[in-house]
């Protein structure tokens, strides 16, 4: 099983040339292109009956179009093909669009797109293949003038979906599928940049790999669902490639067995050490992650005031309670933790710790970060006990939220962090993480490159959160994640997904693969918790029980 990769356009057309010098020649590819279009809006819409309108432009994107339309057509689709400047000379696929005798109009004589306007007010599918990755200037003339009208029949002003079932029937017309052949017209393939005229997507079935602009936003708003289509270019080509695409089959094989003669210690034992008297919620979203991903047993150490209300949630964890000051962990649980870390496979630490100076003492003594200069801080524990925490051997670590920020509290933190640690920043985190001089619009305007940069000089497996959540390794392997998922912008979401990480890697995942497989459940689980609930309304605590229903997807 080849990954994924994410490529730029000069890198689609080098490996296209590659190909074809290899002996799969371009009229191979664009008819498998347009065959594997024609084949998404089968499984997606169907076809037998459906009326399709295809927009051809010029090049090979119109020609990919074309082939589709002859695939349609065999399929039952009621195709009509609707040109723009494509000149029809010594083209095979025009020819054989004849000898199907499909209905085909050219824009240059449709005076101001009446005759369009009439096809998209009478079809179920538009397929844009005007352009493809061919846009390198803002689109102006006749073809923004046809964007417009194609834009203004699938889109409609004012009327959304939820809308339209509290309007009589006769007020709303459902507007067509878009389906985008190759990449939206108007989308920048490298960078994201959208031209105003652009024609948004429902789905985009794009070929042989994903290009980066894709899923860099604001370009990716207007992608809809993304396949990607097999044109049989061999996927070693690419295996230079460092960035890829986060797939389901890639985490079927990492996920470890389930044998029926297992017992709870089969699959891992997980301490989380989480909560503080103002963040109970995120111990108890942590510790639920980890255990729904089949973790065998999840320990919550915690500052013991809260450990009632987290137990109240959390009915089948086991409890580790540690010295407190007012609720917060105090520096003096160290010992505590380290009596405890026999035995446990994965170790857990910083949701909803706060960043009182007591915590963050306990956090630099347990990691060792004492031994670095402090940034203004007065250590809690004296240097005797230092030294006794010196050596001490940590479980496989994770360090999310107010862990994190306990980190950049110490200057050259990175140095002290085991082999194998997973970091979960939020762009925010990130930023800080990484110095003063670093803002957030700075991470988010790179944030393949920044996190591929920083794993390799922390020497760690970084996961960057947001929309497409980067997962790069010290290697420098980065892998992008599939979901871009606003019903996920809600407090504690991140807590699910530290649990979720911690858990897996208890399991035995080695940090890389807990860290995307941990993603990819905890994005999977937010679609399905979107598909339930809508993009409002869908809070963290909703994520943990659709877990399973993740694995069960992407196991079966």
């Amino acid at each position: 099983m080849y990954p994924i990769k994410i490529i730029t356009v000069d890198k689609s057309r080098y490996l296209e040339n590659k190909a074809n010098e290899g002996g799969m020649s371009f009229a191979e590819m664009m008819e498998n292109a347009g065959r594997t279009t024609a084949l998404a809006i089968q499984r997606h819409i169907g076809a037998r009956g459906k009326r399709v309108l295809i927009l051809v432009g010029p090049g090979n994107n119109g020609g990919d179009g074309l082939v589709a339309a002859h695939y349609l057509f065999e399929m039952g689709a009621r195709v009509t093909c609707y040109l723009w400047k494509r000149s029809a000379d010594h083209d095979a696929n025009f020819e054989r669009v004849n000898e199907d005798e499909l209905p085909v109009l050219w824009s240059e004589e449709d005076d101001g797109f009446a005759t369009l306007r009439k096809l998209l007010a009478d079809t179920d599918v538009v397929v844009d293949a005007l352009l493809g990755v061919g846009v390198d200037r803002p689109i102006g003339g006749t073809l923004k003038e046809l964007l417009a009208v194609v834009r203004e029949a699938t889109h409609q002003s004012g009327a959304s979906t939820e809308l339209a079932e509290t309007m009589p029937s006769k007020a709303v017309s459902p507007a067509p599928l878009v389906v985008a052949v190759d990449c939206p017209t108007g989308l920048n393939c490298d960078t994201g940049a959208l031209d105003p005229a652009a024609v948004p997507a429902d789905v985009t079935v794009t070929f042989a790999y994903p290009k980066e602009g894709l899923l860099l936003f604001p370009g990716a708003e207007a992608v809809g669902q993304l396949v990607v289509a097999d044109i049989g270019i061999p996927p070693e080509m690419a295996d230079d490639v460092p960035v890829e695409m986060a797939t389901a089959e890639q985490v079927r094989s990492w996920l470890p067995d389930r044998p029926r003669s297992a017992h709870k210690g089969t699959f891992g034992r997980a301490l989380i050490v989480a909560g503080s008297v103002n963040y109970v919620g995120a111990a108890t979203l942590a510790g639920a992650g980890a255990k729904r991903v089949g973790t065998g047993l999840v320990t919550m150490a915690l500052p013991m005031p809260i450990q009632p209300a987290v137990a109240a949630g959390l009915t089948e964890a086991t409890y580790l309670l540690l010295p407190h000051d007012m609720g917060v962990i105090a520096a003096g649980a160290v010992p505590v933790l380290r009596d405890s870390f026999e035995g446990y496979d994965a170790l857990l630490l910083g949701p909803g710790l706060t960043q009182e100076k007591e915590t963050v003492s306990f956090v630099h003594t347990l990691l060792g970060l004492e031994h670095a200069e402090r940034k203004g801080h007065i250590g809690f524990v004296s240097s005797g006990a230092l030294e006794q925490e010196k050596d001490l051997e940590l479980p496989p670590l994770v360090v999310d939220a107010d862990g994190l920020n306990a980190l950049v509290q110490a200057d050259g933190w990175w140095k002290m962090l085991p082999p194998g640690t997973i970091l979960t920043p939020h762009p925010g985190e990130m930023a800080r993480l990484m110095g003063s001089d670093t803002r957030t619009a700075d991470v988010q305007a790179d944030r393949w490159g920044t996190a591929q940069r920083m794993a390799a000089r922390w020497n760690v497996v970084l996961v960057l959160k947001g929309a497409f959540t980067v997962v790069a390794g010290p290697e420098g392997r980065v892998v992008v994640l599939p979901f871009a998922n606003p019903a996920l912008a809600t407090a504690g979401s991140g807590d699910v997904l530290a649990g979720a990480i911690a858990g897996l890697r208890a399991q035995g995942l080695g940090a890389f693969e807990a860290a995307v497989a941990g993603a990819y459940l905890h994005g999977l689980a937010g679609e399905l918790a979107r598909a339930d609930l809508g993009d409002m309304g869908v809070v963290a605590g909703d994520l943990p029980p659709r877990l399973p229903q993740a694995l069960r997807r992407i196991r079966t």
